[in-house]
């Protein structure tokens, strides 16, 4: 990669990173569920009105917005307003790629390399051991485990959207595709805020919004979301996607460092072990080794499809 693309690569981890500062502000004001519905409604609208639809059909976009809409984002708001720290949240999200992993494996009958059944056993044994020091030292376990699952409603995400692209008439543009998927969380969203949440939950929105929780949910719509998956489908098309997808391991030492920086939260030594070990596993787990010259290479494992998650 070119210089400044490699340095606009490392913009945007770190735009992501920092993302999950802003949902923790915007959690003080906005109820979860709520949130949610409104993160996709302010990344659709008007934005839709002014790009094309992506050449598949509107089923497809259904089965891909709701696991990663309604399960991911869902699920991550609810377990950061449960008490998971922000930048802990950014390490667990990125299991993501063992559950992609572990869906195709079942669901689309796709084999597992030696390397990334390594990776999945490093990254597991860093989930597991981050698992037992939110128990023992008396953070929400149950956060832990909510989080856990938008990691793997993510992981669905990415099948449903392998299977997109295959019957997709034509090239599908990351940024459009951002755009028009926003269109099916809203709705499952709200009526899980009114069910869960209570009908107050929106005039409670309404009259607490604080200035710093408007402006963190312009900065997840249209900062992280909108600009960050445009640059980021951008540099998918120039370069290879294992390429650009390796500085998506970026985001998690930025949200570690933007949350300790702003939030002031503190990452022990056990924590800071089993980050570094889930981000050592997805890296391992993705990482695809070069051929030597004159050599064929082999058909290479899949890889989940790059989907913006922050």
């Amino acid at each position: 990669m070119r210089s400044r693309h490699v340095l606009l690569a490392t913009l945007v981890a770190a735009l992501w990173g920092f993302n999950f500062v802003p949902i923790h502000l915007a959690l003080d004001d906005i109820s979860p569920l709520l949130m949610a519905s409104l993160r996709f409604v302010l990344a659709a609208v008007p934005a839709v009105f002014f790009v094309r639809r992506p050449p598949v059909p509107v089923r497809w976009l259904i089965l891909v917005g709701l696991p990663l809409g309604v399960g991911q984002f869902g699920l991550l708001f609810i377990g950061m307003d449960m008490g998971m720290p922000a930048g802990l949240a950014s390490v667990v999200l990125q299991v993501q790629a063992i559950f992609t992993a572990l869906f195709a494996r079942l669901l689309l009958r796709e084999r597992l390399s030696a390397r990334q059944v390594a990776g999945m056993g490093v990254a597991f044994g860093g989930v597991t051991l981050l698992g037992a020091a939110q128990s023992e030292g008396g953070s929400p376990v149950g956060a832990f485990l909510v989080c856990l699952l938008a990691a793997a409603s993510w992981g669905l995400a990415n099948i449903a959207m392998r299977k997109m692209n295959q019957v997709a008439t034509g090239p599908v543009e990351p940024l459009g595709f951002m755009v028009w998927v926003s269109l099916v969380p809203p709705l499952p969203l709200l009526a899980l805020s009114l069910v869960f949440e209570g009908p107050g939950a929106v005039p409670d929105a309404a009259r607490e919004l604080s200035l710093a929780g408007l402006g963190s949910m312009v900065y997840i719509a249209y900062i992280s979301t909108l600009f960050g998956f445009g640059v980021w489908g951008w540099l998918m098309r120039r370069y290879e996607a294992s390429t650009v997808a390796m500085y998506s391991l970026l985001v998690p030492p930025f949200g570690l460092v933007s949350a300790g920086l702003l939030l002031g939260e503190h990452v022990d030594a056990v924590r800071l072990t089993a980050a570094a070990l889930i981000i050592a596993g997805v890296a391992a787990g993705s990482v695809r080794p070069r051929s030597r010259p004159g050599v064929a290479p082999a058909p290479p494992a899949p890889e989940p499809e790059p989907v913006e998650t922050r």
